[in-house]
């Protein structure tokens, strides 16, 4: 502890300090540390004056109590299955104790700041206060550094920090701090291609529904997937009730100009909904639809394209999701310091029912192990708060199988190889989605260029029971097979999967194919919001968190993957990773959709013809 401290709470002491009983100060201690990934280096000293938004999670007061409610809401043999919760609802179980309150705003108030320079979340779970870098530090009793990454960008983290220590039961976590997590988009860390092929006839279902007529393993087109998932001839009915929602960080977005041209050769009587989709700007983020030369805006492109050729009309929002505040480059620094991640998830929860969609697709990740333990827990435990409301959430389970070749190695200075889990994916109270490709059958997607469909087990999160049977089932299939590289009763993903193959895209107005689980993702999240129009329209409750129903029964309506391997980590074993097998897996989770047996085991009757579709 500094000496700075040691004379505070010396003084505090002595004083019999007003504001607070002398019981309840105490010295400083650490907190939390986390070792520097491998591919971050510390390159300078933090610039003292350089202003964080500093967030203060508090504990919450009854989580144990929401999770208990998530899976009896969540389970389709419950009575309470469906039965989601309320905004107030949720609120009341998270918000903190009076108690855990008042310590904290004491020790802010002890090192000079005023309950007026807070923000709160809707709970009041989080507390938000800007600050320079120089206070955080006396703040935290730690010191902050640049950090370079080996891509050239930098960003300003410690790698510990310290709180009093009657506060360490009060604060899950304070970021941004030692976590090195940096959300991703999948989709630009692939190589895109430009078409130059040409796409199958475009034929529709009723003159042939066989999907080796119109589907082509290069230039796969949403006539295609529509078929081949069999959402091609349901009539939406419940568009005005149902919603969907795509995020955009790192100044990605939607552009409405390739979006529109995408639509009115693949899906024309979607088209105008590229000027009519919504943008939920959330701390300045980027809804520019200025053309650029770069790969910004692949990402998004994909992600709207996708989400509006599966799911129209189902109103679409799309989170455009920026630092706060702007970021202003300084000494060292050359990128946002802050958190947008947590911006957007408290944006979100702070949304009022009739507000918030019933399903987001996110296409962002990061390797689990650049994300502190304390944080990982305190944001998956923000997720679940979602899935408490109704919300069924997707995460892209990543483009590097088991992990990237050359970077397969522990954080924890040991230098062990392992293979490497991605977060948010491996959180259990979300669903991850994993890509196939190919057709007559579909098989695990990989990409001789390295990609691959990733999968894998948490070494943070252990095993959800929800998935208890089906992950020790496929553990039992593989033996010891590279047992000493994964924790095997970690919790499992990707939970199911899609097609992530050479997507038929528009961007800067030239025909691209892009490959991805940022392309399976927004797949998945606009069948399942299809399903929910039809249980809606059915007069049912949405899926909301569907990891329950999904291991439970609902892997009986998805076409189990039995080929292909998730690859990856080319140093370890026969660099095949995981390989996919008779049931649920590490690569491909249960399967792909058949939306027609997803709707008629959640009980929602009805017939398909070829001029009335579903009704």
């Amino acid at each position: 502890m500094s000496a700075a401290k040691l004379l505070l709470v010396a003084g505090l002491l002595a004083s019999g300090a007003h504001a607070s009983p002398i019981q309840q100060r105490s010295p400083y201690a650490v907190k939390d540390s986390h070792f520097v990934p491998s591919k971050w280096r510390q390159a300078a000293p933090a610039p003292a004056t350089q202003t964080i938004d500093l967030r203060i999670a508090v504990k919450q007061n009854a989580f144990d109590d929401l999770e208990r409610h998530l899976y009896e809401v969540s389970d389709p043999d419950h009575s309470r299955y469906g039965q989601h919760l309320s905004e107030h609802d949720v609120k009341k179980l998270v918000q903190p104790s009076d108690d855990s309150l008042t310590l904290v705003h004491e020790w802010l108030a002890d090192n000079g700041i005023d309950t007026t320079h807070l923000s709160y979340s809707a709970a009041k779970d989080w507390i938000k206060v800007s600050l320079p870098v120089h206070r955080i530090e006396s703040l935290l009793d730690t010191k902050y550094s640049v950090y370079r990454h080996e891509d050239g960008s930098e960003t300003v983290r410690t790698h510990e920090w310290s709180l009093p220590v009657h506060l360490h039961e009060h604060i899950d976590t304070i970021q941004p701090t030692n976590s090195f997590f940096r959300s991703k988009p999948k989709a630009i860390s692939l190589e895109v291609n430009k078409f130059a092929g040409t796409y199958s006839n475009e034929v529709t279902y009723h003159q042939d529904p066989n999907v080796t007529a119109i589907c082509t393993p290069r230039g796969v087109t949403p006539l295609c997937m529509r078929t081949l998932y069999e959402t091609i001839d349901y009539i939406p009915q419940s568009a005005g009730k149902n919603k969907m929602a795509l995020a955009n960080y790192l100044g990605e977005t939607n552009n409405r100009s390739d979006t529109y041209l995408f639509l009115e050769k693949f899906r024309p009587e979607a088209k105008e909904a590229a000027y009519t989709f919504q943008f939920d700007v959330i701390n300045n983020g980027s809804t520019s639809q200025e053309v650029v030369q770069t790969n910004i805006d692949i990402e998004g492109d994909l992600d709207v394209e996708t989400m509006l050729a599966m799911g129209w009309p189902t109103p679409l929002t799309a989170y455009a999701v920026g630092g706060s505040p702007p970021f202003i480059p300084s000494n060292g620094t050359t990128e946002n310091t802050n958190e947008p991640y947590l911006d957007w998830l408290q944006h979100v929860l702070s949304q009022s029912d009739d507000v918030l969609p019933q399903v987001v697709s996110t296409s962002y990740d990061d390797e689990e192990q650049t994300v502190p333990v304390s944080y990982a827990k305190r944001v998956c435990e923000d997720l679940a708060q979602l899935g408490a409301r109704g919300v069924s959430v997707f995460y892209s389970s990543g483009d590097s199988g088991v992990g990237g070749d050359g970077s397969c190695v522990t954080n924890n200075g040991s230098g062990a190889k392992r293979f490497i889990p991605e977060f948010p994916s491996t959180c259990p109270y979300v669903t991850s989605v994993g890509a196939t490709m190919d057709f007559k059958p579909e098989v695990v997607a990989y990409h001789s260029s390295g990609y691959a469909s990733g999968g894998g087990f948490s070494d943070i999160f252990p095993r959800p029971a929800y998935q208890d049977k089906a992950v020790k089932a496929y553990l039992k299939t593989i033996g010891s097979r590279d047992a000493e590289y994964f924790n095997a009763s970690g919790r499992a993903y990707p939970d199911l999967s899609a097609q992530g193959s050479y997507f038929s895209t528009v961007w800067n107005g030239t025909d691209t194919l892009v490959s991805g689980t940022s392309a399976s993702c927004p797949l998945i999240a606009a069948i399942i919001a299809l399903v929910n129009d039809a249980l809606i329209a059915g007069g049912k409750p949405t899926l909301g968190f569907l990891n329950p129903w999904l291991y439970k029964k609902g892997y009986r309506a998805f076409t189990d993957i039995t080929s292909g391997s998730a690859v990856g980590c080319s140093e370890i074993g026969d660099g095949k990773g995981f390989p996919s097998a008779i049931g649920w897996d590490p690569v491909s989770g249960v399967g792909t959709p058949r939306f027609r047996d997803i709707i008629h085991k959640l009980g929602v009757h009805g017939t398909w013809n070829h001029t009335g579709g579903f009704s």
